[in-house]
């Protein structure tokens, strides 16, 4: 896949504003500040398609941006502590009704390279599982290890996760690692959703 461009549509605070389109679509989990907008800007070639942030939490709205073939749903992060409970429980709301509403083709589960899966990442997973959405999880942060760990750190995070080895990419915004593979994954997801999209028309 080559995305020739890829552009910011809306961002959608509850379900009335849920993008209703023909085109895949393809949504970004992961928790606060584990690189959701760097990986977005690396899909996309732009540095600052997807606004990046030092303070964690910020995301707290369905961010929706057009890659051509297929829409790319950005959810709000997870697990960030120093936010309300009442905040949390919206934002928990709206991830809900994302998933009861939405079609989804495919979803990137994002981890940090670095550490063990959280509670919160389990959770997610179990529930991409339990909802049979096809997902890939995919650790960040590469280029923060030795290159010679990230396949010991892949293979931990994968048994964690409960999934196959192949179904963890390592990446890194910083140098570009794992783009390409992530690419040659959603021409398979573009492909095995284009009938059942097609058929809704």
């Amino acid at each position: 896949m080559i995305v020739k461009e890829a552009k910011f549509l809306y961002s959608a605070a509850d379900k009335s504003k849920f993008l209703q389109t023909d085109k895949p679509i393809v949504a970004v989990s992961g928790r606060s500040n584990v690189g959701k907008s760097s990986f977005i800007n690396m899909l996309a070639g732009r540095k600052k398609l997807a606004k990046t942030s030092a303070d964690p939490g910020r995301t707290r709205l369905i961010n929706y941006f057009d890659f051509g073939a297929f829409v790319l749903a950005d959810l709000p992060g997870y697990g960030f502590a120093r936010v309300s409970r009442e905040e949390k429980a919206k934002w928990a709301r709206l991830l809900e009704d994302f998933f009861a509403g939405t079609r989804l083709a495919h979803v990137f589960a994002l981890v940090d390279i670095r550490h063990d899966p959280s509670a919160d990442d389990l959770t997610m997973i179990s529930f991409l599982y339990a909802s049979r959405i096809p997902f890939t999880a995919v650790a960040t942060k590469s280029d923060k290890i030795a290159v010679t760990k990230v396949k010991s750190h892949v293979r931990k995070i994968a048994a964690s996760l409960k999934t196959g080895e192949g179904n963890v990419v390592a990446v890194s915004s910083a140098t570009n690692a794992g783009k390409e593979e992530i690419l040659r994954l959603l021409d398979g997801v573009l492909a095995r959703s284009a009938e059942p999209f097609e058929e809704e028309e």
